[in-house]
């Protein structure tokens, strides 16, 4: 570990061995690096500060073959995604950042469901509305729509993801920069209820230091 890393905190690191299609589609609609596709291996990684994320690119990219769709620099919190076509790739430029930050994946912050709601029958007018700030898919009026708050913010992707895994629901929002990560998906209110089954468990799943939610 280097001097300058010393006092970089690992706030999230997700790895995702297969990225499904909706969030892999949503990524190429607002990430401003390289898109990924379905089915690519995919390395999310949140730190503290923000500035310190232009190095650990830096890392994963000269030791690696990934190439990046989002590199996100804040005053408080960095976040980069990194994916490939092989999951060897993506592990082995996770294993570099690891090891330049001095640390392994356990010492990550553990995630934290700060909220999660199941709205069933939802509103036309309320679905107009959910509609017109999101990039994924449409909320139907009379579905059921789940909203799942996470901290690090990162940690939303891996939530989306393992929902989309395990039912066929919508992906409306997935929000995974800020202070908190938001997931929005919509469906039937029997798949939304698998969804976020899985989504929870995933996050459940997640080893890493105590987390209190800053």
């Amino acid at each position: 570990m280097s001097t300058a890393a010393s006092n970089i905190q690992l706030r999230a690191f997700v790895f995702l061995d297969s990225l499904q299609p909706q969030l892999a589609g949503y990524m190429a609609t607002t990430s401003r690096g390289y898109p990924p596709i379905g089915g690519q291996a995919s390395l999310w990684v949140e730190i503290a500060p923000g500035i310190a994320i232009n190095k650990v690119t830096d890392v994963a990219m000269k030791s690696t073959a990934v190439r990046p769709a989002v590199q996100v620099v804040e005053r408080a919190f960095g976040v980069l995604e990194v994916h490939a076509n092989d999951q060897g790739e993506v592990l082995e430029a996770g294993d570099q950042v690891l090891r330049y930050l001095g640390r392994d994946a356990t010492q990550r912050l553990k995630p934290k469901i700060v909220s999660r709601e199941i709205i069933t029958n939802v509103d036309p007018y309320q679905s107009m509305l959910i509609n017109r700030m999101r990039f994924g898919n449409m909320l139907l009026a009379g579905e059921a729509l789940y909203i799942l708050e996470v901290h690090p913010a990162a940690y939303a992707v891996l939530a989306a993801n393992e929902a989309e895994k395990a039912s066929p629901i919508n992906l409306i929002e997935v929000r995974p920069i800020g202070s908190f990560g938001r997931l929005y998906l919509g469906g039937t209110e029997t798949h939304i209820e698998e969804a976020a089954r899985a989504a929870e468990q995933a996050l459940g799943s997640i080893d890493g230091l105590p987390n209190d939610g800053k």
